[in-house]
């Protein structure tokens, strides 16, 4: 059938490539005739059209000139006689050899008349003399068109001649693509006759095989019948089905270890203590892969030998204490080795390197140079193991240890299904592994850090409680001085006794900043709260600081509504608030600059601000504000002194009493600070009751 096929066929094919180089030649032929007529014969006859145009044009400007003595219409003939030139460059462009004289003779009978109408342009117009050059110039002009229609009519012959050509070449092409194609088509007919008769059945029979596979009767098979082609389609067939049947198994095997791995990999991942992923791990891997023995190896630091870190069978399960520690480990550099080449090893018959050490074909390091050492050779035979397939594990560019999976009959080999899934749990062991000790080590370190920073809150309440005392004997001092009880004293020193008295305040503010610190840090920082009125605080604050304001020549203004603003709080912690807003305020306010502060009743609310024109803070840096011993870098800069404790202490003490801070800047304009605390029931209800 293919022999026959293939004669037919190939005669076929040689009446569709004969009816393709007719068709290809008629069509180059026809398309030569059409590009001569396109590229030379026809812009010849249009440019020669053009150049009567030309002529004409001159001549008809001239004739109205001379009768109307218009000097528009001279113009127009001298910018006729100017164009012709181009327009017979035009014709000569696409002129023939047949061509060349007719267009000489146009040229020497225009430049004639050109001659003639430039005497016209001289004579006045209506004169005898310009009517006698008329005369001579139409018959000149009648001379060119003359020789000019000649060409015309040449030109237009030779398109006639070349159209006609065209035609005649198109109908014999299709007369001949006609009968060529009539005799592809007989033969096509009788093949297809003979071919159906051969072929048709037999795949009937292949498409009924084909319809009870695809269904799922996976049994389904062809009767191999018919021509020897058919019969090697049903082979083909066949052999498909039976290669489907295999796949379908691995894809059903596959399906199982996927799911066997998933769900040891949940067991893993649930566990964060080390030992208990490799427990799980261990015999995770070992149940659902039905291995005989596995060995978990785990580097141990930088000794040279990689122990085994647990060790699993389907007699015991996980093996004791003991019995583990009996086991060999193997060399770190075959474990790195190993892990650089990123591929299981895979031993099918291990039986055969034990006797000597024979080098492994395939294995990492020294076991592929000088073979097993003798202490693993005595421990493999011990067991019985047969099939073995050793795994790397790691996370990122060192290896953590490996996974060892062995089977002890020589009729269970490893699969590639069998082996793919245990390289993928192996990578969960890995990762499972990496995660369980950095979660043991960030403990550890969150432990040291706790147990840290439970040693500086204690520093800081013993060195803050410790300097309370002589700090208030300091001060007793100062006060004592300053009464001058011990006898008088000279200006300077009053102006010394000032600046230690300044500095012992400072101290002192310090002091209560890292307390009451100590005291949030620890938990132990609470509030005593009872019904406050704000615009009384708010008043007493503004009290307190105007002095400070004062000495700094800072305006310092208030706004507080004639009615209380009444809140649950701690009067003390909230005139804290208010005296640290201030002291701010006036601090990082220059000379001549202002301060203001308000209270009062938003949205059951009491709202105080409290807005500076000072030196503000940059924008990169109002993040960090409410960070503990944070300084804008503008205000260090200018050694303007502080702590950075103020501005924590005032939201935390905002916080506890169920408000909120917030801080809005521009540095170089200012700065405004706004706490929100929630006004008492009774109070909401007097301020958001209508006055009658």
């Amino acid at each position: 059938m293919g022999r026959r096929l293939n004669i037919a066929f190939g005669v076929l094919t040689a009446l569709i490539a004969l009816v393709g180089a007719g068709a290809l030649t008629g069509a180059v032929m026809e398309n030569a005739v059409q590009d001569r007529i396109a590229d030379r014969v026809q812009p010849a006859w249009a440019a020669n059209m053009r150049l009567h145009h030309e002529a004409v044009q001159m001549q008809r400007s001239m004739r109205g000139y001379l009768l109307l003595g218009d000097r528009d219409l001279l113009d127009d003939y001298r910018q006729a006689r100017d164009d012709y030139p181009g327009a017979m460059a035009a014709v000569r462009r696409y002129a023939t050899p047949e061509t060349e004289d007719n267009l000489d003779r146009q040229q020497r009978q225009l430049a004639a008349y050109v001659e003639i109408a430039d005497q016209q342009a001289k004579a006045a117009p209506r004169s005898a003399q310009a009517v006698e050059l008329a005369r001579e110039g139409s018959a000149a002009l009648e001379r060119f068109s003359g020789t000019n229609r000649q060409l015309q009519d040449q030109l237009s012959g030779e398109i006639q001649r070349l159209r006609d050509r065209s035609d005649t070449l198109v109908t014999a092409g299709t007369a001949a693509f006609a009968a060529l194609v009539a005799a592809a088509l007989a033969l096509s007919l009788l093949t297809a006759r003979r071919a159906t008769r051969g072929v048709v059945p037999p795949l009937r029979h292949i498409q009924k095989a084909l319809g009870r596979l695809t269904a799922g009767e996976h049994s389904a098979r062809v009767r191999p019948e018919g021509p020897r082609e058919t019969r090697a389609v049903a082979e083909s067939v066949n052999q498909l089905a039976d290669e489907s049947d295999r796949l379908r198994r691995i894809e059903q095997t596959r399906s199982r270890l996927g799911e066997i791995a998933r769900q040891t990999g949940v067991r893993i991942r649930e566990r964060l203590d080390v030992e208990e992923v490799l427990d799980k791990a261990c015999a995770g891997i070992g149940e659902g892969l039905d291995a005989d023995f596995v060995f978990l190896l785990l580097r141990d630091g930088d000794i040279p030998l990689v122990p085994v870190a647990r060790a699993w069978s389907a007699e015991k399960g996980l093996l004791s204490a003991d019995e583990q520690q009996a086991l060999p480990g193997i060399p770190a550099e075959v474990l790195r080795d190993h892990y650089r080449r990123a591929t299981t090893w895979l031993v099918p018959d291990l039986p055969g390197y034990l006797a000597d050490t024979r080098p492994v074909p395939g294995a990492p390091g020294s076991f592929g140079e000088i073979g097993l050492p003798e202490a693993n050779r005595a421990a493999s035979a011990d067991l019985g193991l047969h099939a073995v397939a050793v795994i790397p594990l790691g996370v990122g560019e060192e290896p953590l240890g490996a996974i060892c999976l062995a089977r002890t009959r020589s009729d269970r080999p490893w699969e590639s299904v069998e082996i793919e899934t245990a390289e993928s749990m192996a990578g969960g062991v890995a990762r499972a592994l990496r995660t369980s000790t950095l979660y043991e080590h960030e403990k550890h370190l969150v432990d040291e850090l706790r147990a840290l920073d439970q040693a500086k809150s204690d520093f800081l309440s013993t060195v803050s409680h410790e300097l309370r005392t002589p700090l208030t004997s300091i001060v007793g001092y100062i006060e004592l001085l300053e009464d001058e009880d011990t006898g008088p004293l000279t200006q300077p020193q009053h102006k010394m006794l000032d600046v230690v008295a300044r500095n012992a305040h400072r101290l002192r503010t310090l002091i209560e900043d890292l307390l009451t610190l100590s005291r949030i840090e620890s938990g132990k920082y609470t509030s005593r709260k009872k019904p406050v009125d704000l615009c009384h605080l708010v008043a007493s604050a503004v009290d307190a600081i105007r002095p400070a304001a004062e000495a700094a020549s800072v305006r310092l203004g208030a706004d507080c509504p004639g009615s209380p603003l009444v809140c649950e709080a701690d009067s003390d912690q909230l005139d804290r608030v208010l005296m640290n807003l201030l002291s701010n305020a006036v601090k990082f306010t220059p000379q001549d600059g202002q301060v203001h502060v308000s209270a009062a009743q938003q949205d059951g609310h009491a709202v105080i601000s409290v807005s500076d024109t000072g030196i503000g803070i940059p924008a990169t840096e109002q993040k960090q504000l409410f960070t503990r011993f944070f300084r804008a870098s503008n205000a260090t800069d200018a050694a303007i002194p502080g702590t950075g404790l103020g501005l924590t202490i005032v939201r935390t003490i905002i916080d506890n009493h169920g408000g909120a801070t917030e801080i809005h800047s521009r540095e170089g304009q200012g700065t405004t600070v706004t706490a929100r605390l929630p006004l008492t029931a009774t109070d909401q209800t007097t301020a958001t009751t209508p006055t009658p």
